[in-house]
């Protein structure tokens, strides 16, 4: 064999591992591209975590002013 059809081979070898990695990346990169666009649907929102916290700040503060006025009496 000549030295052209070694480096032809290399090459070719070296393309094919390079369009494999780049090919490998790129999917990593669309399935991370997913997972942040299904965040809203996985995690809560701040809006609805703002409101679940004042709910729970309303109630305990119910709770509270009961209890303050059990110890009055």
């Amino acid at each position: 064999m000549d030295y052209q059809v070694l480096f032809n081979l290399a090459v070719a070898v070296a393309a094919f591992f390079g369009g494999w990695v780049l090919n490998s990346i790129y999917r990593s990169i669309e399935r991370l591209d997913k997972d942040v666009r299904d965040l809203p649907h996985t995690y809560v929102s701040k809006d609805d975590y703002h409101r679940d916290i004042d709910e729970i700040k309303s109630m305990l503060g119910k709770i509270f002013d009961k209890l303050e006025a059990k110890v009055d009496r």
